[in-house]
């Protein structure tokens, strides 16, 4: 069996003005807005991207504490594509190996992976250009008391 369409998250479809009280899930818990705090294991680009990225979605209303695991596997992938890219800036796109064949640098299939990785975790936050442009402006206040839901089912 083929899986559907994967459920768009209920802050985002009230910030695209999508959110429809006959399809809202009533079950589902309540979130309230926070940032969590970054995990140690983080490198210097996760961290600098977690610090910037973190306080934006806080802002739009979508972060809360048990985001904290995606945020930091974005954050790292995002920590993996600048090491890499980095490192290909040093060096060449094909490699040799010991039979002196040519093959593309692993390094590029690094940054690749982490780039995908990225655009996966973009799009679930919202941040990416096409997620972004459904996505309504909201004031703070209403982010962080997450006000906006009470009449919206």
């Amino acid at each position: 069996m083929k899986p559907g369409r994967k459920n768009t998250p209920v802050e985002l479809k009230v910030l695209q003005g999508t959110n429809r009280a006959d399809r809202a899930n009533n079950e589902m818990p309540d979130v309230k807005a926070d940032i969590p705090d970054a995990p140690s294991f983080l490198g210097d680009d996760a961290r600098e991207e977690w610090d910037q990225i973190s306080t934006e979605l806080f802002d739009l209303g979508l972060l809360s504490k048990i985001d904290r695991a995606a945020l930091a596997a974005y954050c790292q992938s995002f920590d993996r594509w600048a090491k890499a890219e980095r490192a290909l800036a040093e060096e060449n796109l094909i490699s040799r190996t010991s039979n002196g064949n040519e093959i593309q640098n692993p390094l590029v299939g690094i940054a690749n992976k982490a780039m995908e990785n990225m655009r996966k975790f973009l799009v679930e936050f919202g941040m990416t250009p096409a997620t972004r442009a459904n996505v309504k402006k909201i004031k703070r206040q209403q982010a962080n008391e997450w006000s906006l839901f009470e009449n919206h089912g």
